[in-house]
C-alpha cells in the first residue's frame, strides 16, 4: 500500500476530504468526521488506522498485523500494521466500511448536502 494508491481511492467516497494533521498525519474524512488516518512518513510501524464494525472488531484483532489503534480503540478503531497480509480488496473492503460507518452517522441534512 503507497499514499497515493490510498489517497486516490478515499477521495473516491462521496464528499471525501484530506487533511493534514498533528504535523505528519494524513487524515481522510467526510464532512469533518475522520474515517482513515495514515502517516505522511512511510517509516511508521502503523500503516493507517481505520474504524471497523464493532462486531467484528475482536475477530479482526486477531489477525496478524491487525491491533486495537492507540488512542481509539475504545471506539472500536483498528490500525493496520506493515506485516499485516491483508490484500488490497480486503483492505479497500476494510476503508469502505469505515467511511460507511462514519458516514451513517452524520445527520440527514448533511447527508443530503454530500454529492
Amino acid at each position: 500500500m503507497n499514499t497515493e494508491w490510498l489517497r486516490e481511492y478515499c477521495l473516491s467516497f462521496k464528499g471525501a476530504t484530506e487533511e493534514i494533521q498533528w504535523e505528519d498525519h494524513l487524515l481522510f474524512k467526510v464532512r469533518g468526521k475522520i474515517f482513515v488516518i495514515t502517516s505522511i512518513d512511510n517509516t511508521a510501524e502503523n500503516l493507517l488506522s481505520i474504524k471497523s464494525d464493532p462486531e467484528v472488531f475482536d475477530e479482526l484483532i486477531e489477525n496478524e498485523g491487525i491491533v486495537p489503534a492507540p488512542y481509539l480503540a475504545k471506539a472500536k478503531w483498528i490500525a493496520v500494521k506493515r506485516n499485516c497480509r491483508l490484500k488490497p480488496v480486503e483492505l479497500k473492503a476494510l476503508i469502505k466500511k469505515s467511511y460507511s460507518l462514519v458516514y451513517e452517522k452524520l445527520p440527514k441534512k448533511i447527508k443530503a448536502e454530500i454529492t
